[in-house]
């Protein structure tokens, strides 16, 4: 099983974007939010993947500087993917 924590945690985005999408978490609505970002609500462990994928494709279009880039999107994406990992079971040490 893949550690989301540990993906979400070594992810390197502006600080502007990662403070913002701190500041969203407390209004997220999973069922609102998430059906608008990926069109249905799966559980966790398949939203995760499905909006780190989104994530991956914002940011590279955020870095190409491409004019259909879109901050609040790519805000709203990173919101989600927080809330969603804290969803997720915590994976036992060993």
């Amino acid at each position: 099983m893949t550690d989301f924590r540990s993906l979400l945690s070594d992810l390197r985005r502006p600080r502007l974007l990662i403070r913002a999408a701190r500041f969203g978490l407390g209004d997220y609505s999973r069922d609102r939010d998430l059906r608008r970002l990926l069109q249905q609500s799966p559980s966790p462990d398949r939203a995760v993947p499905q909006l780190l994928d989104e994530e991956e494709r914002l940011e590279e279009t955020r870095r190409a500087g491409k004019a259909d880039y879109s901050v609040a999107r790519h805000i709203e994406v990173l919101i989600a993917l927080m809330a969603e990992v804290r969803l997720l079971p915590r994976i036992a040490a060993l």
